[in-house]
């Protein structure tokens, strides 16, 4: 099963859903502000990605922390991120193994055919 993990009012959520609605790709949404992802989920998207990619750091939650001239551990800005999950960059689809972090649709594209999710 493809999962897209984000938030229901974020653009690049909406534009992502069209993308996978139009290509018909069967896909689960997880609403992290409803369902949040635990500790272990957001090491797991870190250990497979590194928290360059999985932390938005020009998002409105990361600048209202603060954070960007302190020099925080991987582990602590992990915990952060469980605390205040609109810190995950957006959209980030999950199969299986593999994971693809923001709206590219030639990434899409890809990312779809490698696991022959299109006809």
């Amino acid at each position: 099963m493809l999962y897209l993990i984000g938030i229901p009012n974020c653009n690049k959520i909406k534009d992502t859903r069209s993308w996978l609605e139009e290509k018909d790709i069967t896909y689960e949404f997880i609403n992290v502000k409803k369902e949040p992802l635990s500790k272990e989920e957001i090491s797991e998207l870190a250990h497979k990605l590194s928290t360059d990619v999985l932390v938005n750091k020009r998002g409105t939650t990361y600048r209202k922390l603060e954070i960007k001239d302190k020099n925080i551990s991987d582990e602590d800005l992990l915990e952060l991120v469980h605390e205040h999950q609109s810190m995950l960059k957006r959209p980030i689809l999950v199969l299986k193994n593999s994971v693809l972090v923001g709206f590219d649709e030639e990434a899409f594209e890809q990312f779809a055919k490698e696991h022959e999710l299109l006809d």
